[in-house]
């Protein structure tokens, strides 16, 4: 997995709620076993506007999305295509909880803000979609213009993302310790 520490980028915003897995990527499209070619068919039914129509959004690596994205069912597919598709942290003000613990598991960040903060950030990326954000992991914060905003990640999920880790990659990391456990057993 590609560590995360610092992603500087302009922002799509997409700010439909209840997007679900399904829309994200369609069943028929989950046909593959590895993490490759997904991006090709995100959101390939709902064609949203705010997405397809910009030039450049494979470069663009920050979405700001609606509220309880990633609901539905818990396929990790859906994740892929948002990582495949060039995305690497994902903002609203609420994922699915397996999204989320989906997302974070396969090197994308997500970025739960209080709806305050939320509608401030779509404002200004709406009205200024040039305008780029720096997400700093390593700190918790991101940045645009001179607006600073904190954020919390679970440690371990935080420890993972900067190191390029998933969990079994966590858990060889200390081989060396498990063996002399188990040889001492």
């Amino acid at each position: 997995m590609t560590k995360l520490d610092r992603v500087t980028s302009r922002v799509t915003c997409f700010t439909a709620r209840n997007v679900d897995t399904d829309q994200i990527i369609p069943a028929r499209f989950l046909k593959r076993i590895d993490k490759e070619g997904f991006g090709d068919h995100l959101f390939a039914d709902l064609k949203p506007a705010e997405v397809m129509s910009v030039p450049d959004a494979r470069k663009r690596q920050v979405l700001i999305a609606g509220p309880n994205f990633g609901c539905g069912s818990s396929r990790e597919h859906a994740v892929w295509a948002i990582r495949d598709f060039g995305f690497r942290v994902l903002i609203s003000t609420s994922f699915a909880d397996i999204f989320k613990e989906n997302s974070l598991k396969n090197g994308v960040l997500t970025i739960e803000l209080d709806e305050a903060t939320y509608r401030s950030l779509v404002d200004t990326f709406t009205k200024n979609p040039e305008t780029e954000m720096t997400v700093d992991l390593e700190q918790q914060h991101l940045q645009y213009g001179a607006i600073q905003t904190a954020f919390t990640v679970n440690s371990f999920s935080r420890t993972c993302l900067l190191e390029g880790l998933d969990e079994l990659g966590f858990i060889l990391r200390h081989d060396a310790q498990i063996a002399a456990f188990e040889k001492s057993r």
